[in-house]
């Protein structure tokens, strides 16, 4: 499984591509993106470089930066939009995603899937797939996306922090029952976040205060 990071917006949140790209696929072979955060062209002109195609989005959560393009990023690709049920009303309300907020653009968009904690987005073609963790606490319907060694963690957990608590939807109980499980998880598993350097779950238990007593 290959991941690329595309940091885009005016947040820099994490745009990700992740494709088989084990030479059993298809050519072009279909990928995944990963909360579609900047422009649609941005996502579309990266998938095209490496020679996929979009199969499926999936938002991590609802929160503006991280659905800033989607609907655009349908209407060019044609591409299923899949996000956990508790945060789709997020997609047509500028309010709760904090599009009104930021004075981010908002466009009414719904969900072609609700995802729920157990199932599993698989890369389009491919017998790849990802795991879908229901780990809220940053929004009530936040998920960490995980298989092959790779964490996709939203705004859960980054690189020596956490996503914000403070926001409409935000609970921080919620958010360190989240985070004691992905620390859990096997030390060596690679974390691709929502905003920042990637990292492992060995380095956050080692240096992320956040999971200090966990």
């Amino acid at each position: 499984m290959r991941v690329e990071t595309l940091t885009l917006g005016a947040l820099t949140t994490n745009c990700y591509l992740v494709s088989a790209q084990d030479g059993a696929v298809p050519s072009p072979c279909k990928a995944l993106v990963i909360d579609a955060a900047g422009a649609a062209q941005e996502i579309i002109h990266a998938a095209q470089r490496n020679g996929l195609e979009i199969g499926l989005i999936v938002a991590t959560h609802g929160h503006t930066d991280h659905i800033e393009c989607i609907a655009d990023l349908k209407r060019e690709t044609g591409a299923p939009l899949a996000i956990h049920e508790l945060d789709a009303p997020m997609l047509s309300d500028a309010m709760l995603s904090g599009a009104a907020m930021f004075g981010f653009p908002h466009e009414d968009i719904s969900a072609d899937r609700l995802l729920r904690e157990g199932d599993s987005v698989a890369i389009p073609g491919t017998e790849v797939a990802l795991s879908v963790l229901h780990t809220p606490g940053h929004s009530p319907g936040s998920i960490s996306l995980l298989g092959n060694g790779v964490l996709l963690a939203g705004d859960c957990l980054f690189a020596g922090g956490i996503g914000r608590i403070d926001l409409p939807g935000g609970d921080e109980r919620a958010m360190m029952q989240s985070l004691a499980r992905l620390a859990a998880l096997e030390p060596d598993t690679v974390v691709y976040p929502g905003h920042g350097p990637a990292t492992t779950i060995k380095a956050e238990l080692a240096g992320n205060p956040w999971l200090a007593d966990l």
